[in-house]
């Protein structure tokens, strides 16, 4: 091939770079984008009908033009891709004007809130932390030692019928209350101790008050010379907190195994005027809320301490309990359900 065709060769491919950025500026749809790739970059396009012509060249010539037109095909695949993304960003700015009207107002969106128990459960944690209590955890599977022998309730005592417990294995279970985590905070930590234990609890019990899942929150301080007095006054300071300024409590005798003297903890019915038609307290003008009593001994001597040095208080209730009484819920599934119409009440 004569160097003036190689010439004219390489000023066709110049032309075309420069025709085809040009005419590439212009183009607005995909569908006169296709149009360009087949005429430019087909087969049969214009790049490929030059490139045809280097079969003709010596190997020194077609060096130097197959150098000039891949540097081109590269710049019209660049250029090509960047159009498409061009069209691409135009055709989805379209839609989205299309999709959503600017001037209309927004919708409302619902805000999510915390659950009534949680709501419950952090008004006693908050009280209890300014009474001076801390936090304590411990495990939900727990060692029959830590659930009933520390506790004591040997295997033979009756109360561990009332428990009614979920077994997984002959000495391991699932926490009948959270008193465990009480045993577990004597055994590592050094008196004074004040602390309250949370979580979620199980027993075989399934009825419009009870469920088998439900949610504890005890108190536990030990001392040189905790009295009952201390038990009561921290009681009055807490539904004092909890129900209204005006609460008070009344104290009657129980039996737990692990405290002695035990006490069933009521609160003044803040329904009604000891109406025998009110629901919560059934005319009696109060409301049991909670257990609690002296630490007994036996618990003191299975955790490693001095019974006759050291003294102590414990209480525990149900979240259940105190949320059904403070929002007047008629049935505790209503917590375990997640029906929206009852949450979105709270």
């Amino acid at each position: 091939m004569a160097s003036v065709e190689i010439k004219k060769v390489i000023e066709r491919l110049r032309f075309l770079k420069e025709s085809s950025a040009k005419e590439l500026y212009t183009i607005s749809s995909f569908e006169s984008l296709s149009l360009f790739k087949s005429r430019i970059l087909g087969k049969k396009g214009e790049l490929k009908q030059i490139l045809s012509t280097l079969g003709k060249a010596s190997p020194a010539e077609r060096k130097a033009l197959g150098s000039e037109a891949n540097e081109l095909q590269d710049f019209l695949l660049l250029k090509t891709k960047e159009k498409e993304d061009e069209l691409a960003r135009v055709d989805m700015d379209k839609g989205l004007r299309q999709a959503i009207d600017i001037t209309e107002p927004a919708p409302t969106i619902k805000k999510g809130s915390l659950h009534p128990i949680t709501k419950t459960a952090k008004a006693i944690i908050k009280v209890l932390e300014n009474l001076g209590f801390s936090k304590a955890e411990g495990p939900e599977i727990e060692h029959d030692f830590y659930n009933f022998q520390a506790l004591n309730i040997p295997k033979n005592h009756p109360a561990r019928d009332m428990q009614d417990t979920f077994y997984i294995a002959d000495d391991v279970m699932l926490r009948t209350h959270t008193s465990p985590v009480q045993i577990r905070a004597m055994i590592a930590k050094k008196t004074p101790l004040r602390i309250f234990s949370f979580g979620k609890v199980y027993r075989r019990d399934d009825d419009a008050t009870h469920s088998p899942m439900f949610h504890q929150i005890e108190g536990l301080y030990v001392d040189e010379k905790v009295s009952m007095a201390d038990l009561k006054g921290t009681l009055q300071a807490f539904v004092e907190e909890i129900f209204s300024s005006d609460a008070k409590i009344r104290m009657r005798p129980s039996f737990f195994p692990f405290t002695e003297p035990s006490i069933e903890v009521d609160v003044n019915c803040f329904m009604c005027e000891k109406d025998m038609s009110c629901r919560i307290c059934r005319g009696s003008g109060w409301i049991e809320i909670l257990g609690a009593g002296m630490v007994d001994p036996e618990v003191f001597n299975a955790c490693g301490y001095d019974s006759e040095r050291y003294r102590g208080f414990a209480f525990g209730m149900g979240i259940e309990r105190i949320s059904i009484l403070r929002l007047g819920i008629p049935d505790i599934k209503l917590f375990f359900e997640n029906d929206l119409r009852f949450l979105r009440q709270f």
